[in-house]
């Protein structure tokens, strides 16, 4: 299956789930693939991309820049480390994962007015980010009040807690419309039907779209 088809095949079924497919913005999660994953999302006419590892993601914009890839949107979805936060600043379009009011700070010293989402914990699990629901609507104004563009909120569910998860996706997206945020990014390949159904804006796609992630991958040329 190509990309492209991959594509059509999630927006049918977000339609099955009763969403609006046009109304859904798809991440394409380049995380562990090669750059061609990256060539292969912007052909089928996927421009928002995203990556967890700071040096992977700057390696993989300069490639696109190289190969003429324009217009190309990144989006990053890791843990934020403040160190790596002035590297990334040039590049990143949105802020998908922060948890804490030192990150907001530090995107905001070296980007300001950077687009952010505040990353919320909906599930238990380890390494899963994100502050606890009742700091969201705090860490959201401190944002603003930084000089940042709080444009909504994000969440990881619960892979093996389907129930979980789906109560947590209707927290979030009733959360983001208390506080009037219009995104909330949730749901990935395994649960993005649940997602879009609770209200998802934003879906953050790997498997679904190019396979298994081949491991540790070098950005062949």
């Amino acid at each position: 299956m190509t990309v492209a088809e991959a594509v059509a095949g999630l927006r049918r079924q977000m339609a099955e789930a009763g969403a609006d497919p046009d109304r859904v913005r798809v991440v394409a999660v380049t995380k562990g693939q090669p750059f061609e994953a990256v060539a292969e999302a912007a052909g089928a006419g996927l421009v928002d991309l995203g990556e967890n590892y700071a040096q992977e993601l700057l390696a993989k914009a300069a490639r696109a820049t190289e190969a003429g890839l324009a217009g190309l949107r990144w989006h990053f979805l890791g843990a934020v480390q403040r160190n790596k936060v002035a590297d990334l600043a040039p590049v990143v379009w949105l802020w998908q994962s922060v948890d804490r009011a030192e990150e907001a700070g530090a995107i905001a010293r070296s980007a300001p007015g950077a687009r952010v989402l505040v990353q919320v914990a909906i599930a238990p699990g380890p390494g899963r980010g994100g502050c606890a629901p009742e700091e969201a609507a705090g860490l959201v104004e401190a944002s603003r009040r930084l000089g940042l563009d709080p444009l909504g909120l994000m969440a990881v569910g619960a892979p093996d807690d389907p129930g979980t998860t789906a109560d947590g996706f209707r927290w979030l997206a009733a959360e983001a419309s208390r506080l009037g945020l219009p995104e909330v990014s949730m749901g990935m390949s395994e649960d993005f039907r649940s997602a879009v159904q609770a209200g998802s804006t934003m879906v953050r796609i790997g498997r679904a779209l190019f396979g298994p992630r081949p491991g540790a991958v070098g950005l062949r040329r």
